[in-house]
């Protein structure tokens, strides 16, 4: 288990910001041991322009950006996913698909930046604090000894990362 690449996947409904942030930190802080993907259930068909932005600041390279179903990962042909987590309220109350493989799957909600309301500096103020509780959990998640832990633990493990950074 320990020398394999595990795929996540992150949701939330619209695809726009909290899991293309998800996706974008994941990919690179843990690209040794991980691929980062995300979906939506109803994505919004483009990237919020302030989680771009944000991205871009960080000097993340934002061009894997795009908002899309969660159906393309519902496809007998696209990676089998080892874990999924919803970063929203929202996506965590609804009915997932039935992924391939049973992947393990937990929640990490995440207040939605793309409701904060004010000037454009109010609005980047959330993009930053979403992001701050998104790398803190993905920051915990990229230093879990997998190899150590039974599904049951590992399980405990996720469902307590969901409550880190907040």
């Amino acid at each position: 288990m320990a020398d394999r690449k595990f795929n996540v996947l992150f949701l939330c409904t619209g695809n726009s910001a909290r899991s293309i942030m998800a996706e974008a930190i994941l990919n690179r802080e843990g690209r040794a041991r991980f691929r980062a993907f995300s979906a939506g259930s109803f994505p919004k068909g483009e990237v919020n322009r302030h989680a771009l932005a944000l991205l871009r600041r960080l000097n993340y390279d934002t061009s894997f950006a795009r908002s899309k179903s969660w159906d393309e990962f519902g496809d007998p042909q696209a990676p089998k996913m080892d874990f999924v987590f919803t970063v929203c309220d929202q996506a965590a109350r609804e009915t997932c698909p039935v992924w391939p493989g049973q992947p393990m799957t937990a929640h990490w909600g995440v207040p939605d930046p793309a409701l904060a309301g004010g000037s454009d500096a109010e609005k980047e103020l959330a993009f930053a604090e979403a992001y701050r509780m998104l790398s803190n959990r993905i920051s915990v998640f990229a230093s879990v000894p997998f190899e150590r832990l039974d599904k049951l633990k590992l399980q405990e493990h996720l469902d307590r990362i969901g409550k880190t950074g907040d």
